[in-house]
């Protein structure tokens, strides 16, 4: 019988059977996306503590004269920018829990695309182990928004 030449190609031990991931790999993958937890959790928490820091306590100075205006800005400039790697984080850390959702509550679809159903390339889920779609439905998708 021939072989359709548009089959998706994957790689990794599960790749193209339509079996679940073994339960060795789900294992791998659960400590890295909780150690990705942690590292993100973490990151916050020094961010937490950017955010939580008085205009005094976050320069250094601790006397009592008053700032000049351009230290003001760049003050408020670097808050700005802990705000925004915090919400960048906070945003990851989100894909990290939906990603452990899915792998405690269905370990048997966990590593398989939303898309198209193919499964997720192990190269892809080690390089970004919270990855919800395959290569080729994710590269569809950025293309579609261009």
């Amino acid at each position: 019988m021939p072989t359709s030449s548009s089959a998706k190609k994957s790689t990794g031990p599960a790749a193209a059977t339509g079996k679940p991931m073994p339960k060795k790999q789900l294992q791998y993958f659960e400590k890295r996306l909780l150690d990705e937890r942690k590292r993100a959790m973490k990151e916050l928490g020094y961010h937490g503590e950017t955010f939580g820091a008085s205009q005094q306590e976050s320069d250094g100075d601790l006397s009592s004269y008053s700032f000049h205006m351009a230290d003001q800005g760049t003050d408020a400039m670097e808050r700005e920018k802990a705000f925004l790697m915090a919400s960048k984080e906070g945003r990851f850390l989100w894909h990290i829990d939906e990603a452990l959702r899915r792998l405690y509550r269905s370990p048997e679809t966990f590593g398989k695309c939303h898309n198209c159903g193919n499964d997720i390339a192990f190269e892809r889920l080690d390089a970004l182990p919270h990855a919800r779609y395959c290569i080729e439905c994710k590269q569809r998708e950025e293309d579609a928004k261009k």
